[in-house]
């Protein structure tokens, strides 16, 4: 029987703990699935986020013509 790849898991759990600060435990008892589905959540919040800085950037340019 094959696993989850190691390498995965890893950069799920960093990316999930940067964001969110969830512990290590916790993460690991998490279904990959749910894992995944925060790591899909908090990719659509920085894409807010960066669409929205670059929106303010843009008024602000034209702010300055």
């Amino acid at each position: 029987m094959k696993g989850y790849p190691l390498d995965r898991l890893h950069e799920e759990i960093a990316f999930v703990s940067y964001h969110f600060h969830w512990s290590h435990g916790a993460l690991m008892q998490m279904e990959h699935s749910e894992r995944k589905r925060w790591c899909e959540e908090i990719s659509k919040i920085n894409r807010k986020v960066a669409s929205s800085e670059e929106n303010q950037n843009e008024r602000s340019f034209e702010q300055m013509l």
